[in-house]
């Protein structure tokens, strides 16, 4: 009773442990951007928008300044007569004054709605700039995933054939007894077999190195996890390009855009009232030599003309900037037309390769075995009949390589359109 107890609960036990960990190319994507340090940078561009934008927006708010000044006037007003009985003062050379004054603007030509649409262009401009800076890492991580893939592949081509080694060192120790083989043919399997070691003891440590990797920019362990090798169609890919360059580009021609109308908005006159609040000597009445405060009030109209000397040369610039941007745009979807013919071409030879691949494995088994057939009747040599066996291996490694390149293309030409 007690032992049935005692399996029931190791049944139960081994149920609860966690299957091992699956991982699609599209998972270790989105993990990768998610993981990725500079992430953090999409909530910092939007706080310094949110900051950028709230700081314009106070353009609105009353302006106080407050100014003093003292001063040496080398004559002052006087009355160029004299009253019988009437002392007229006069006014001191020295004067004083501090003013405090507050502004409204009521019409600012438009330059505080042009600052805020600068602000939001410009955050969008380092927003696609971090788009673009974080699609560099699709790259990185389907190299590493597809790498992990093929090592895996080629690890099992390597169990396989350290198999097919050593029933051949059986077979060829059997044919030593029989006269048909001798020692260096024996020991031309077994360099084959310590070859072949050799070559899984590099596989496996390129292996763990790209999991390693792998792991490191998805933030898991993925040193166990099973990866998912992706079907691939046989319809053609999409070939629009929809990188985040080009939403990029859009961008800085936006901001160009709100750089000009910021630009003309200078130009524009300017509406406001005021309040100044003083104290000085002399106040308003010019004819009272002492320390008085005094206020004024009004409407402001202020036009500085000044702006309009550099106005057609700061437009011409950004004529020139997005003349600029025509032309990266230009150059990138040549660049990237280019590439994608590239990897159809390349998407082509390797989809014609395999079509042949698996009828020369075939080829190659039926030579194999026709030569171990000669290797037991004594017509031919151990050291040709190793060849044909490497032959036949090699046959296999390039189907897998092959078929893997296909993948890792079709996944090439997603990255270079983004589709």
């Amino acid at each position: 009773m007690k032992i049935i107890r005692s399996i029931l609960l190791l049944a139960v036990g081994f149920g609860t442990l966690p299957a091992q960990a699956q991982l699609t190319i599209d998972a270790c994507q989105q993990k990768a951007q998610a993981n990725y340090p500079l992430v953090a940078q999409y909530g910092l561009i939007r706080q310094s928008e949110q900051y950028d934008l709230e700081n314009a927006d106070k353009g609105y708010l009353p302006q106080l300044s407050l100014s003093a000044k003292a001063s040496y006037q080398t004559d002052v007003t006087k009355i160029p007569f004299s009253l019988p009985g009437i002392d007229i003062p006069t006014l001191s050379k020295d004067q004083y004054q501090v003013v405090a004054e507050v502004n409204q603007v009521i019409w600012d030509g438009g330059n505080i709605r042009a600052k805020k649409q600068n602000v939001k262009a410009s955050a969008e401009v380092d927003l696609q700039q971090q788009q673009v800076d974080m699609y560099a890492i699709r790259e990185r991580v389907n190299s590493l995933f597809f790498g992990i893939l093929l090592t895996e592949e080629q690890l099992e081509l390597n169990r396989l054939y350290d198999e097919e080694l050593e029933r051949n060192y059986r077979k060829i120790s059997n044919f030593i007894e029989n006269g048909v083989a001798n020692q260096a043919d024996l020991d031309a399997v077994q360099v084959e077999q310590l070859s072949n070691r050799q070559q899984r003891v590099s596989l496996e440590a390129t292996n763990r190195a790209y999991r390693q990797m792998l792991g490191a920019f998805i933030g898991e362990n993925a040193d166990s996890a099973e990866l998912i090798c992706p079907e691939v169609g046989s319809e053609p890919a999409p070939t629009d390009v929809n990188r985040p360059e080009l939403r990029l580009l859009d961008a800085r021609n936006t901001l160009l855009d709100a750089q000009l109308k910021q630009l003309n908005a200078r130009n524009h006159p300017t509406l406001g009232l005021f309040v100044q609040g003083a104290y000085g000597k002399p106040g308003l009445n010019m004819l009272q030599d002492k320390f008085k405060a005094f206020a004024i009030g009004g409407v402001r109209f202020s036009w500085n003309f000044g702006n309009y000397y550099t106005h057609k040369s700061d437009a011409a610039k950004i004529d020139v900037a997005r003349n600029a941007l025509r032309t990266q745009r230009e150059t990138f979807l040549f660049n990237t037309n280019q590439q994608v013919e590239s990897s159809q071409g390349e998407l082509e030879k390797y989809r014609r390769t395999l079509s042949d691949d698996d009828r020369i494995v075939a080829l190659r088994d039926n030579i194999k075995r026709a030569s171990e057939a000669k290797v037991a009747e004594g017509t031919m040599s151990v050291t040709d009949y190793m060849q044909e066996v490497t032959k036949a291996e090699t046959a296999r490694q390039n189907r897998a390589l092959h078929r893997m390149q296909l993948i890792m293309t079709t996944y090439n030409l997603k990255n270079i359109t983004n589709n």
